[in-house]
């Protein structure tokens, strides 16, 4: 019977969330296990933590099971528990490959133990992040008609105050001038430094930092 080892994550925002829960994602694996004859000797966690990094403890305990070719297949309930980001997943799992060492996913249906499986594996990855990345532009997007109506958009920012209503946003006429010094004197060719140093001589003993002006000359573009 094939050695396997379960893999559960869950992020402070999911904790709640029906069908993520450690418990639930524990349950499904033990019962995947029993059904196909693989020998579940652990289940590692990472709970509270994001899959936006694979610096996790459980992800640094499953390599090293890996490296020592302790166990023979790793089972995640979900791919996205494993990583939210396509190359992690893909490098994760091309390790796993190395090591021959199989990796199966219940929600995908994924087992990279066949060629089939191994192809899927690749196309559901890719569709995921493809997803990912269009919400990230429709976000973006938003984000950006907000800027240009004047809206606020998150932090309001250097140049700018919050209106009445709690929304839109109003020029502040002092620093409104501090951007259009600080564009003026980019055009220039000066270096971010210059300018802030510039920006010194002019602003009343106010101190500017490079990367306060660089944010400033990025959204005023």
């Amino acid at each position: 019977m094939v050695k396997a080892v379960g893999y559960i994550r869950v992020s402070t925002s999911e904790q709640a969330t029906e069908g993520i829960s450690l418990d639930n994602q524990r349950a499904k694996i033990a019962a995947y296990c029993g059904l196909n004859d693989l020998d579940l000797v652990e289940i590692i966690e990472d709970a509270g933590k994001s899959g936006k990094s694979l610096n996790r403890d459980g992800i640094d305990r499953l390599l090293s099971m890996v490296k020592r070719r302790e166990i023979g297949a790793v089972i995640v309930y979900k791919l996205d528990r494993l990583s939210r980001k396509v190359i992690d997943t893909l490098t994760l799992i091309e390790t796993l490959e190395k090591a021959d060492i199989a990796f199966h996913s219940l929600n995908e249906k994924i087992d990279t133990s066949t060629a089939m499986g191994r192809f899927f594996l690749n196309i559901t990855a890719s569709l995921a992040q493809m997803e990912r990345d269009l919400i990230s532009e429709r976000t973006r997007d938003a984000l950006q008609m907000k800027i240009a109506n004047h809206e606020r958009a998150g932090q309001v920012p250097f140049g700018w105050r919050l209106a009445e209503d709690g929304n839109a946003l109003i020029e502040h006429e002092g620093e409104q001038a501090v951007i259009k010094a600080a564009r003026r004197l980019h055009s220039k060719g000066l270096s971010y430094r210059a300018i802030c140093r510039e920006l010194e001589k002019i602003g009343q003993g106010r101190k500017y930092h490079p990367q306060t002006i660089k944010n400033i000359l990025k959204r005023a573009a």
